[in-house]
């Protein structure tokens, strides 16, 4: 998978889902962390995809092994079907690896089955106030901390010079208004499949609204409150007055119609820009030569002029394994992991880092800044452990195809919460 094209966009739908996909249980290589701090072993890290740069898993290898003597290293590349039945064999087993890299979302799942250290008091050496605030949120539980940011990535707004030739909307409602300008029968001002419920949580969360909020024990979903129904209305005027994209389908392979000409605005992982820019005569091409040549991007604004909406935070965490029985040097290795030189090589590949001061090192490119902008504002889905099992149940996409259809969207936002408290509660 291209580095910078597919990994992080994995941890929605299907990556999220700890039940999902069959995957094999620890394999060859995966061996948990052996021997002890005075005599040396070995340490195993699990990174999942390419995302994590051959330059960043020297520095980590290079650098416990020459602060820990007699200690070895070793990274073991999973893939995201992996992060399933795979992780929760491997994590429940005894050789188990020290630390892994999750989706950020995925963190309450693992949490809530008892497989992350709880590493509470290493929070603030780690950096604080400094780490994501929204990843550091899913991944704690009842007050304690069990899994830290890696690197994030969030949505923003492509565009070709050759089809949107206006200023950068001020807010949500100009952008709104210029995507219903640009809609043709053959292309989308704005591309909003009806199932592509990350870009969806934008328009509610600008308005004010709230996908659930906890009072004490109890799940109380949101989307039926006026705020969120404002955002759900001003949805639905995109799906049908500035979109031609089909009410049931998802989001995946969005630079197929940016690259035919069919999209105006495409909002979209900031990674997307490289599918875009891929080579026409690649495996799946992209436009380098056309609508890509001069591609733009701008962080999705808010309902008010100078502020970013709310979007969607993707991206990955880490954490300790609780049956890693090298616990102190895996807290060690998440040091590493989460150091100011570790996360400036992060940052240099154009991957949001976890600490928010090393974001002066990401590139200056257009598109890269703009990204910052965005995941600087964005927001995350209920730090709840059967989050996960809401994705897997696909009530919002489903209640989203019926907006897009259409349907009174009270009524379908009423059905929608009544759908995720069952989950949320059980």
């Amino acid at each position: 998978m291209n580095r910078k094209i597919g990994a992080v966009a994995l941890t929605g739908a299907a990556a999220l889902v700890l039940a999902g996909c069959a995957g094999g249980a620890a394999d060859a290589g995966s061996s948990a962390g052996t021997g002890d701090a005075a005599k040396g072993g070995e340490l195993t890290v699990w990174l999942v995809g390419t995302d994590t740069p051959d330059e960043a898993r020297t520095y980590l290898k290079d650098t416990f092994e020459k602060e820990n003597e007699g200690w070895k290293l070793t990274i073991v590349e999973k893939t995201w079907a992996d992060t399933n039945e795979a992780y929760i064999a491997a994590l429940s087993s005894n050789d188990a690896p020290d630390v892994v890299e999750v989706g950020n979302t995925q963190a309450q799942g693992f949490i809530d089955k008892g497989m992350f250290l709880d590493i509470t008091d290493q929070v603030p050496a780690l950096g604080g106030d400094n780490l994501l605030k929204s990843f550091v949120d899913l991944g704690s539980a009842d007050g304690s901390t069990y899994a830290v940011p890696y690197y994030a990535g969030s949505r923003i707004v492509f565009y070709s010079p050759e089809i949107y030739t206006g200023t950068v909307p001020a807010t949500l409602t100009d952008y709104v208004a210029a995507g219903k300008a640009m809609k043709t029968d053959t292309r989308s001002g704005i591309w909003a499949p009806g199932k592509d419920w990350y870009n969806a949580l934008a328009y509610v969360w600008a308005n004010g609204g709230e996908i659930a909020v906890q009072d004490g024990d109890t799940w109380d979903a949101q989307f039926a409150s006026d705020k969120s129904v404002a955002g759900l209305t001003m949805l639905q005027d995109v799906y049908q007055n500035a979109n031609v994209a089909p009410a049931d389908v998802d989001e995946t392979g969005p630079q197929v119609g940016f690259c035919a000409g069919e999209t105006g605005f495409l909002s979209a992982p900031s990674w997307v820009q490289w599918s875009i820019k891929a080579a026409a005569d690649s495996d799946n091409p992209g436009c380098p030569d056309t609508y890509g040549k001069d591609l733009q991007a701008f962080a999705l604004p808010g309902m008010k002029a100078g502020e970013a909406a709310p979007v969607f935070a993707g991206g990955s965490s880490l954490a300790v394994a609780t049956k890693s029985d090298a616990q102190e040097q895996a807290k060690k290795a998440l040091a590493i992991l989460l150091s100011d030189g570790y996360q400036k090589i992060m940052a240099g590949n154009g991957l949001i880092p976890a600490l928010t001061s090393q974001a002066q090192f990401l590139p200056e490119d257009q598109i890269t800044q703009e990204a910052a902008k965005a995941t600087a504002a964005s927001r995350a889905v209920p730090a709840s452990p059967n989050w996960a099992e809401v994705e897997k149940s696909l009530v919002i996409p489903d209640a989203l195809v019926k907006i897009a259809k259409g349907e009174d969207v009270k009524t379908v936002a009423e059905k929608l919460d009544k759908d995720i408290e069952a989950i949320l509660n059980k």
